[in-house]
Order: structure tokens, then C-alpha cells, then sequence
């Protein structure tokens, strides 16, 4: 289980500056994150959830970390607007006896979003290979 407050090396913006997040909510199958420095008309928030569905090998549960953070338009600064950005692995939990494979698929996520070519070097701000797709839209 995460603790109440993430704020070290968990949490950090495309600059490698941490931040810190507080534990806001908790239920079974989600919980909420809020920066503590986030103003309540801007919020910014971290969110962890999962479902499961079927039974048996057909079991599987789909977990989600999701990052929404408000702030106010570069272009008429005044309307709050939101950027989200999140993770699913839907994994076939029922099926498979260890996390291996559901290791491996994240890790293969990670790594071609942060990383560029032989370089290991963790890219926050945006440079890895798929992290540029994303930011441009490109393929």
C-alpha cells in the first residue's frame, strides 16, 4: 500500500523537481492524491483505481494511475483547462500465477515513453521516444 503523503523520488514534473502529493480519499478499489501546494480552483490530482471482471482464468483487473492537473489557458489567461494523462494495464489476472508478464509490459510501456535508444537515462521532460509521439501527436 502507498503511504499517505508521496514525496520522495514518487512523484516529479518534467523539470525532475518532485512533488508532493497527500492522500485526499480511500475506498476499496481507489484512491485520491492531491498536491499540497494545489489550489482548490486549480486542482491538480493523482488517482489510482481497479476493476475486476470475470471469474476463474477469465478473471482480469484493470488498474489505472491517472494524473489530472488544472491550470489556467496560456491563451486568454482566465479558463481553467484540464490535462490529463493515464496508464491502464487491463491484465488477465485469473490466467497467470505471477505479475512476469504484466512486469515486462509495463517496463516495455515505461521505457519507450522515458528513454530514447541506448541511452537509460529517465527522460521527464518529455524526450523519450513514444513521449514525443505523445506530446506531438506524431506516429
Amino acid at each position: 500500500m502507498l503511504s499517505n503523503t508521496l514525496n520522495t523520488n514518487e512523484v516529479k514534473n518534467a523539470a525532475g523537481v518532485e512533488q508532493e502529493f497527500q492522500s485526499l480519499s480511500i475506498d476499496q478499489r481507489s484512491r485520491v492524491f492531491g498536491l499540497i501546494t494545489e489550489s482548490p480552483a486549480l486542482p491538480h490530482r493523482l488517482n489510482i483505481k481497479h476493476a475486476e471482471t470475470g471469474a476463474g482464468v477469465k478473471l482480469r483487473r484493470r488498474s489505472m494511475v491517472r494524473i489530472d492537473k488544472t491550470v489556467v489557458s496560456t491563451v486568454d489567461n482566465v479558463t481553467p483547462v484540464t490535462v490529463s494523462a493515464y496508464i491502464v494495464l487491463d491484465a488477465p489476472v485469473g490466467a497467470l500465477l505471477a505479475s512476469t508478464e504484466m512486469a515486462n509490459t509495463l517496463a516495455e510501456l515505461g521505457s519507450v515513453t522515458f528513454l530514447t535508444g541506448a541511452n537509460d537515462t529517465f527522460k521527464y521532460d518529455g524526450t523519450g521516444t513514444a513521449g514525443q509521439a505523445l506530446l506531438t501527436g506524431g506516429l
